[in-house]
């Protein structure tokens, strides 16, 4: 498979092992273009940058470093620094899992490719487990998600459809479609104090628990399987909706609030 375009991003910059790793792999099968922030933007979701300006920095000639979130620099991508909207998005890869609601719903990296997907391009997210001694093997995470990549275009995805892949360290024993799990974090808030005796704070999350069914990504990826979840733009409970609408839900609301 030749694509023509393929465009690399991530929440860790542009300098990253991880995004460095797809480059060398993905650059087989297309024109590849690395668009990244210039610095670390882990957590920051869906965040856009809309009350100072953003600035770029060309790299070289296919790779720039932007001063923002990784949703800015998608829409920088696309909107400004490509030479069109790229046939493929991938996002990552992260030095640490995305797993389970909570993570995706922060992930920075997650939602570089939900930002593929409102722009109607096929997008993946790529995150990477380490071993126990905390070693990264980005090389061989960058050729499977290369291969899944390439499965998947093949069969043509819906725009609408957007994966999260989860990569074990070796061993691996094979691929599982998975649901999101949960992973029960337990917040912190660490209290200093800096050298003109005013107070400071860091956001800890704890060691999480994960929690979830044996086909849920957690529990996938902890026993050796890659985890692929497919994850869709609208969030909307239509099961909730359903049961609402069967219950005149609205009407007694509506009756209770115009009334």
């Amino acid at each position: 498979m030749n694509l023509k375009m393929i465009l690399l991003t991530n929440d860790d910059g542009f300098y990253s092992e991880g995004i460095r790793a797809l480059r060398n792999k993905f650059q087989k099968i297309g024109d590849t273009y690395i668009v990244a922030p210039d610095m670390e933007r882990s957590a920051t979701s869906m965040a856009l940058t809309l009350h100072h300006p953003i600035r770029v920095r060309k790299i070289d000639e296919k790779t720039y470093g932007v001063s923002g979130t990784t949703c800015d620099c998608v829409y920088m991508a696309v909107q400004h620094l490509l030479p069109r909207k790229p046939d493929l998005l991938v996002s990552g890869i992260n030095p640490g899992p995305n797993l389970g609601q909570q993570d995706v719903a922060y992930s920075g990296t997650v939602a570089g490719a939900f930002q593929g997907g409102f722009l109607k391009i096929p997008s993946i997210a790529v995150s990477l487990i380490p071993d126990k001694e905390g070693n990264y093997f980005f090389d061989l995470t960058a050729d499977t998600a290369l291969n899944i990549a390439e499965k998947w275009l093949k069969n043509r995805p819906e725009s609408n459809l957007i994966l999260n892949i989860n990569i074990p360290p070796p061993p691996i024993k094979g691929i599982k479609l998975t649901r999101l799990g949960q992973k029960r974090y337990n917040p912190e808030i660490i209290s200093k104090k800096d050298p003109r005796n005013r107070d400071y704070y860091w956001v800890g999350t704890g060691t999480p628990k994960p929690i979830g069914e044996a086909d849920s990504d957690v529990r996938v990826v902890e026993e050796g399987f890659i985890s692929i979840t497919p994850l869709q733009k609208d969030t909307t409970d239509f099961l909730s909706l359903k049961e609402l609408d069967q219950n005149n839900t609205l009407g007694n609301i509506e009756h209770e609030v115009l009334s």
